[in-house]
């Protein structure tokens, strides 16, 4: 793992349609993603994001879907290795759910936190560790990014419109410059996208 001089990373993932949405007009209807997610560059985009992570940051309604999925898994006859061994990873690691509904946590190594987005990126930074990696967690990277807290943006663009449904991007972000760290082209014309943020 590559120490930071500056402190831990805060790193978000998202995919996202060629024409910018992160769901459909159905935000429960995720089927528009299967065909990409388990290509190639989508797992080893993925791999390459959780490897250096030792906090996952999520939603509750996401989190509800990754850990209600990705431990059943482990084990799972014909799942490729690099499901596995994230699936292994986000049971292992530390995980924050923020939520203002949740009680107690039902997800082993997790914490709810009813605070301010902000204010837990601010708690996480002031410990030790490696990068905290916010999964697909729409509301909490919008916050994120309204409050230009985010350190490394990774987006996979699907090739497919969906007309309509939630962007990622809102206007009135702040304004910033991004550096593009990699790229890279797979099946189905999907790109795997990292940039991190110039301060």
């Amino acid at each position: 793992m590559t120490e930071q001089t500056s402190g831990r990373r805060v790193v978000t993932n998202m995919a996202l349609s060629l024409d910018g949405h992160y769901a459909g007009s159905d935000p429960q209807d995720m089927g528009w993603v299967m065909p990409y997610a388990i290509t190639d560059i989508a797992r080893d985009h993925l791999t390459s994001l959780w490897e250096p992570a030792t906090t996952a940051l999520l939603g509750r309604v996401n989190a509800e879907g990754f850990l209600g999925f990705w431990p059943t898994v482990i084990g799972m006859k014909g799942a490729d290795p690099r499901d596995e061994a994230f699936a292994k990873w986000l049971v292992d690691t530390d995980k924050v759910v923020l939520s203002s509904t949740l009680g107690d946590a039902r997800w082993e190594r997790t914490t709810i936190v009813d605070k301010p987005t902000t204010e837990v990126i601010a708690d996480l930074k002031a410990t030790e560790g490696g990068d905290i990696l916010v999964l697909s967690s729409a509301s909490v990277i919008k916050a994120l990014l309204a409050d230009d807290k985010v350190d490394r943006l990774a987006i996979t663009i699907f090739p497919v419109f969906l007309g309509s449904g939630p962007r990622l991007f809102d206007d009135g972000l702040p304004a910033g410059q991004w550096a593009l760290v990699s790229q890279n082209a797979g099946e189905h014309g999907t790109l795997a996208l990292v940039y991190d943020r110039v301060r």
